[in-house]
């Protein structure tokens, strides 16, 4: 009886710890981080059953609700006649990387260094350097370069604020409560 008490309440603070501290609790349980990493949202959710098989590079940014799936679950139905059907991978993560909302990567990937895979994209297969990749499946739609040199002459020229500064500035912008 207290193991399950102590089983139920563990829950909830691994919970609070994986909102609260979400790149804490990635390398609590065992997602391997080389750099600085900066996950939004709660990490509770955002590593599968094997955690220990991602690794994670230098200035990576991972959005709210994104996946990354180091097995497939598809074997199943499968294992009565084949019961050691196991597919399973790593997922390496290069440097400065941005993954948007409720992207998904997938077994066996490995995103270069200098990415941006777009929201909602599926990643079923390895992004090579300097790439932006998005859609289901996700696949390169331009260079990282051809992003930055697009991306900055539309910048709102405000990405250095932060908190109050950043409202004032976009409401501003967008003429909000003018």
């Amino acid at each position: 009886m207290i193991e399950r008490i102590k089983k139920a309440l563990k829950f909830p603070m691994n919970f609070l710890h994986a909102r609260l501290y979400p790149v804490s609790y990635a390398k609590k349980i065992g997602v391997n981080i080389k750099g600085a990493v900066y996950i939004y949202g709660s990490s509770y959710e955002m590593f599968s059953a094997e955690p220990y098989l991602v690794s994670l590079g230098d200035n990576v940014y991972i959005s709210v609700d994104a996946r990354l799936i180091c097995h497939d679950g598809s074997t199943l139905p499968f294992r009565k006649q084949y019961p050691n059907f196991e597919l399973a991978g790593q997922i390496k993560i290069g440097d400065n990387v941005f993954i948007g909302t409720r992207a998904m990567i997938l077994h066996g990937v490995t995103v270069g260094n200098n990415c941006i895979v777009g929201a909602n994209s599926v990643v079923t297969r390895d992004v090579p350097d300097n790439t932006v990749v998005a859609g289901n499946p996700a696949r390169v739609i331009k260079s990282s370069d051809d992003f930055l040199e697009k991306g900055l002459q539309s910048s709102l020229k405000v990405g250095h604020l932060s908190g109050k500064d950043k409202v004032k500035a976009y409401k501003r912008i967008f003429k909000i409560g003018v």
